[in-house]
């Protein structure tokens, strides 16, 4: 690229000179910074769950990233996207850590992640003190991530864990006849809001909680727990995924407990109902619910069930949850910088944020949108185990429940006010 030159008609001033010289430097420099935001890579950072009881879910989840990436080819408006992983350990300091590292060292544009609960109020801390960056959700579902003192630029298309369960606590009262149900769940912020939104529909049907029992992350004896299940209890609502839930499952089968189980969201799902064990024996007409299912006899799922397969040849029978949020997740950002032409400098962050508010779009499993606080509105999916003619294990539909938000489709003033989700919060009362 040549300089301007300036005509020789006349004498010019040494000032008038350096002026012209500086302002054709300046017109160089803006031209050369518009041709390096054409080609420079959109960088996603990802933050996913790789080490402790809860990577099986963590690796489904990468599965599902990338069926959003092969989507759009690896390309928005001509830019290439360029993603950074970093591994996590579930636990909010370490997710804390590696999205510091991802935002402050590898300079990415936008952050997607985490996939726990815990973790997602550490980002949504962070995201605060980093306005004029983009975070989209992975799937972390703890209730407050979004619902209580939200941060402007922390966007979730993922349903918090009390959305999860919407239609489950009426099922079960009304069709599976249970009225005094014992709780066992993990003791952090994802499996409050499933007991949460759980206890609020079942209870408010007029059933009653026999006992609430809180287990460490990455407990292995679950044997205490399970001699303590009053055995006045019709059934038992199990909040624990992965490992923690095959551990359980298959302790309390070996165990004798008799009681009917209802599992929450990632208690069965796909990652957990392919594992080996005598659980599996148990596991067949155990109702739950979840933003995403197995058996759904829609056209959208089958065809991102085929997708998910094809893609890898190590995926499970079927997404799981974590693999269904997570292509939701980085479809969205994807749809969100498309309508930004790509731009991500200067004020391009604003724009994105705009953009990815007032998305609106078609998931495998149906609409969704945000509300005013960036949580997603969506349907949710009751469902129960069944044999597969293959003798495989999977979710069966038996009820949608259309377009559930934040306040699980109750006066949201009221909801507010029961205060953030605990052990002992929201009590059993009709």
């Amino acid at each position: 690229m040549s300089l301007m030159t300036l005509p020789r008609k006349a004498p010019i001033s040494t000032g008038l000179k350096q002026a012209c010289i500086l302002a054709a430097f300046s017109a160089a420099a803006t031209v050369a910074a518009a041709q390096t935001a054409e080609v420079r890579p959109i960088r996603i950072g990802v933050l996913l769950v790789t080490e402790g009881p809860l990577a099986s879910l963590g690796e489904d989840a990468r599965r599902g990233m990338e069926l959003a990436l092969a989507e759009f080819e690896g390309k928005v408006a001509g830019r290439p996207v360029v993603v950074i992983r970093e591994g996590t350990n579930a636990t909010p300091d370490s997710a804390l850590q590696k999205a510091r590292k991802l935002v402050e060292q590898d300079r990415v544009d936008v952050l997607v992640g985490p996939l726990s609960g815990g973790e997602g109020l550490a980002i949504k801390a962070y995201a605060k003190t980093l306005p004029n960056r983009v975070f989209v959700n992975g799937t972390g579902a703890a209730q407050d991530t979004t619902l209580r003192d939200p941060a402007p630029n922390f966007f979730s298309f993922s349903t918090d864990g009390a959305q999860r369960v919407a239609g489950l606590g009426s099922y079960v009262y009304d069709t599976k006849g249970y009225r005094n149900v014992a709780v066992v769940a993990e003791d952090y912020a994802f499996p409050y809001a499933q007991v949460a939104g759980f206890v609020t529909e079942f209870c408010g049907r007029g059933g009653k909680i026999a006992d609430r029992f809180w287990v460490p992350l990455g407990t292995k004896d679950y044997s205490t727990v399970i001699a303590r299940i009053p055995a006045s209890a019709d059934a038992v609502f199990v909040v624990l995924g992965g490992a923690d839930a095959v551990n359980f499952l298959s302790q309390y089968v070996q165990a004798g407990g008799k009681a009917p189980l209802i599992g929450g969201s990632i208690t069965v799902d796909s990652a957990v109902l392919n594992s080996k064990g005598p659980f599996r024996k148990r596991m067949v007409g155990i109702p739950s619910a979840s933003s995403s299912a197995d058996e759904y006899d829609h056209p959208a799922w089958t065809k991102f069930v085929n997708a998910y397969r094809a893609n890898d040849k190590h995926a499970l029978p079927f997404p799981s949850s974590m693999a269904h949020g997570y292509y939701i997740s980085m479809k969205a950002t994807l749809l969100g910088l498309e309508a930004v032409q790509g731009r991500v400098e200067g004020d391009g962050m604003q724009s994105l944020g705009k953009a990815l508010q007032s998305l609106v779009f078609e998931t495998p499993t149906g609409l969704i949108r945000l509300d005013g606080n960036r949580q997603a509105v969506a349907d949710i999916l009751v469902t129960e185990v069944v044999q597969m003619p293959d003798g495989k294990l999977a979710n069966k539909v038996v009820k949608v429940v259309p377009q559930v938000n934040a306040t699980l489709n109750r006066p949201r003033e009221a909801f507010i006010a029961q205060g953030p989700v605990s052990r002992n919060n929201p009590p059993c009362q009709p």
